[in-house]
Formats: C-alpha cells, structure tokens, sequence
C-alpha cells in the first residue's frame, strides 16, 4: 500500500485508490487534512494530542494492511483476522490498540434475503483504521454524520469507534422491521383458506433470523466489554454514547426472541392444519371407497357364471340393479355429506 506519494506505479496506485476509501486528519474534532501519506498524518497526530488519523480500507490484502500495521503498529494477529474476514463480532485487546470486529446487515427486498458484511476497526490514541468486506454497511455516511458533529468527534478515535457502532446496530433494527413484517406477511398466509404449503418461507426466515442472531449476540457482549473497561483508547466521557447502543442492540434482541417465538408457532399451526388436511383426505377417499365399493360387490355378483340368480332372467332385472345400486350410492352420499366426511 502507498504510504508516501514517491516510489510507486501507476497500477499500484489504482489499487491504493480503489482500497484506501478515505483518509483524513482530524484536529479538535474537524477534518484538517486529507492525503495518502499516510506516514505525514500519523505523525503529525503523535505530536498534536487533539488530532487523531482515520484511514478507511475496502477489502484490502494481506500486502496493504501490512504497510498499515508498520505505520500504526497493529497486531499481526488483529491483522490476520482483518484480512481473512467472516469473524463473530469481538474485541480484543491489544498494547497499543482495540482490535473490534462488527457484522454488518443489508436487507434484500428482491430476495427478501439477509446478506452480510463485516466491518473490522484498529482503534488507537491517535489513530483508527477502518476495514470493511462485502455489500454490507458503507462507512462514508458514517463519517459525514461524525463530520457534522464536531463535538462527538473531537473525542478521538472511541467516537468513531461508536459511530460505527450506532450504525450498525441501527442497520440490525431496519432488518429486523423487514423481517417482522415478512413475519406478518407469513403468519396471514398460513391461516388463509387458499394457502397450502409455507415450510420453505418458514425455513428461510428462520435461517434469516439466525443470521441476525449471529450478529447481534455477539456485539452485546463485546459493547459490554468496552463499557466495562478501562482502557486508554475508550475515554470515560465516551462510554455513556456505547450505552445508548446497547440499549438499540437490546431492542433488537427482544425483537429476534419475540419474533422467533412467532415463527415456532406459526410452524406449530402449520404442521397441525397439514394434518388437519391429510385427515380431511383421507375421510374423503374413504368416503368415495366406500360409496364404489357399492356397485362393484353387485356387479362382481351378478359376473359370476351361475345359471339360477334371482332376477337372471327377468327383462326388468338389469334396470332394477342398476336402480338398486344408484339409490344405495346416494343414500351413501348423503350420508357422508351430513357427516363432514365429504
């Protein structure tokens, strides 16, 4: 990754820009410089204790992240796990840094599926690296509401670290709202008259559900271990804005337990309207057994090869059976109609 604007390609520096989304110095809480020398920021914010740098990368290789962790000093651990991605959320604590890891939720109306991204964060005294992989959160509206907040900012790095936090969480509350209303959608479905099967849209929202389980379960715990600290990179005038998010997350998990208890049941109700159905089939094709039965024993009879039958050779004989059988079939009929059975 370039860290200085000397020595490098024209492909490399395609590739630095297409990896390096943004990178700013902030001083008292407001944007005062942005380039790619990353090495000129940071030290710059080791010798200015109001400035801080943040560096946001997009799905960066193991060779960018490396220059990155000589210049800040990250982990190679921290590093590992940044590159390789599809981490549970986490924080891990580091010398000279936290190390956190955030799943990020995108809802799919199309699809109605719950797609997944994570978001990884070095945070510092004076500095926080931003990492994100796949489709989910984008960090830029993040940071333009940070920007907009100087105040918030000027916390350092921690504030990023619960802006980022803030809206991630707030993502996990939008899906949950998708989901519950496919919930709703799905609960109507099933108690209609016309509705046959709803196993499939029951699997899938379950496996969507988890999917939001995955993430919010994780990140209590991890917000509980940053509130709970007391570390250098998490100010105690920061810790009251991580409260807030924890008190969303906890919506969110109240939100995944009410709404899986529904799907259980919705299930439950299926599975007994299923039977229901098989039972009322089976009554039917009983019923209509039964009511042939009729005509096939009076025709198997008068099949069989005997000379003396009663009415053999009557020439009302054949209309009397006929009759015999028509009226025994409908008194049948009738008689299973009144039961319910057709």
């Amino acid at each position: 990754m370039q860290l200085s604007e000397s020595g490098t390609g024209t492909d490399r520096r395609r590739q630095n820009a297409r990896v390096i989304v943004d990178c700013a110095l902030y001083r008292e809480g407001s944007r005062a410089e942005e380039t790619r020398n990353v090495l000129r920021l940071a030290s710059e914010a080791r010798h200015d204790p109001s400035a801080f740098v943040w560096m946001g990368l997009l799905e960066p290789t193991e060779t960018d992240l490396l220059g990155v962790s000589r210049v800040f000093g990250l982990h190679e651990l921290a590093v590992e796990d940044a590159v390789q991605a599809h981490q549970r959320p986490k924080v891990d604590t580091y010398r000279d840094h936290l190390f956190v890891v955030l799943r990020t939720l995108t809802y799919d109306d199309a699809t109605s599926a719950v797609e997944t991204g994570e978001v990884a964060l070095f945070v510092g005294t004076d500095f926080v690296v931003t990492v994100r992989h796949g489709v989910g959160q984008e960090l830029s509206a993040v940071r333009q509401r940070l920007e907009a907040d100087p105040e918030v900012l000027a916390h350092g790095p921690a504030a990023v670290l619960y802006g980022v936090a803030d809206a991630v969480v707030d993502t996990y509350l939008d899906v949950a709202k998708a989901l519950q209303t496919d919930l709703d959608g799905l609960e109507t479905a099933v108690f209609s008259q016309h509705f046959s099967d709803a196993f499939e849209q029951i699997y899938t929202l379950k496996r969507e559900l988890l999917e939001l389980r995955r993430a919010a379960s994780p990140l209590a715990q991890a917000l509980q271990q940053v509130q709970g600290s007391r570390l250098a990179f998490v100010p105690e005038e920061v810790r009251p804005f991580f409260r807030d998010v924890t008190d969303h997350l906890a919506r969110v998990a109240e939100q995944i337990e009410s709404m899986d208890l529904l799907l259980s049941s919705i299930l439950q109700a299926h599975l007994a309207q299923v039977g229901l159905r098989q039972n009322s089939d089976m009554r039917k094709i009983t019923s209509w057994a039964a009511i042939l039965a009729v005509p096939t024993a009076i025709a198997g009879i008068y099949g069989m090869n005997f000379s003396h039958m009663p009415e053999l050779h009557w020439a009302f004989g054949y209309p009397l059976v006929m009759a015999v059988m028509v009226a025994i079939c409908l008194g049948l009929y009738r008689a299973f109609k009144r039961s319910g059975w057709l």
